[in-house]
């Protein structure tokens, strides 16, 4: 079993993610799903976050460019940027969804110089609004965004839109896609669930 395989099935066990195709689950914004992610769970399980960091350093190390700093998306970002920094001997910043209102009215926190190359981190990617947001601020800032890193990502079609018109790549350790097939593997949905949750997917 890879790293990526161990993950997707700690997330399951930890109840990180689930999935009931069945009983669909309310987003924030209204959306209806059958699936719910809240990977700040894995904080508090320490084998679990060690081997999402070496996950992204995995990924890191296949870069063409390198990041000088790593930012994390408040607030979810934001543990999985400093472990990753840590790990890397990197400075951190870490990016508000907006500026203070009060203070300095800082939207970026830490230092960030002009021309740095940038990695975000995100805990995940559902419609990619809050991770292009961070990445909007860095540009802003005229620093550079090498990519946007998450553990997990919902797939859907319009995160994959809205990226390619940012033109800034992402990846993400494990998706929903390999979530339905752990599933499938341990029997928890059948092949009627797996095709109800990939039309639901493919419909956003």
């Amino acid at each position: 079993m890879n790293l990526t395989e161990e993950i997707t099935k700690d997330l399951l066990t930890i109840k990180a993610v689930q999935i009931d195709p069945q009983n669909y689950f309310t987003w924030t914004s209204g959306i209806q799903s059958p699936i719910y992610c809240d990977n700040r769970l894995t904080m508090s399980h320490p084998n679990v976050r060690n081997k999402i960091t070496n996950a992204f350093i995995n990924m890191v190390n296949q870069l063409e460019v390198k990041p000088d700093v790593i930012a994390g998306c408040a607030t979810a970002g934001i543990p999985h940027a400093a472990w990753l920094a840590n790990e890397l001997n990197l400075p951190m910043i870490y990016v508000r969804g907006s500026a203070k209102a009060h203070g300095k009215g800082n939207q970026i926190e830490g230092k960030l110089e002009k021309d740095q190359n940038v990695l975000v981190i995100e805990d995940l990617i559902s419609t990619g609004g809050s991770a292009l947001n961070t990445v909007d601020a860095i540009k802003d800032s005229e620093a550079h965004v090498v990519s946007v890193f998450a553990i997990f990502t919902y797939g859907l079609n319009k995160a994959a839109k809205q990226f390619a018109e940012s033109q800034v790549p992402f990846q993400t350790i494990t998706s929903f896609d390999q979530l339905i097939d752990a599933l499938l593997s341990t029997k928890d949905i059948n092949e009627s669930d797996k095709n109800g949750l990939l039309r639901w997917r493919d419909s956003l």
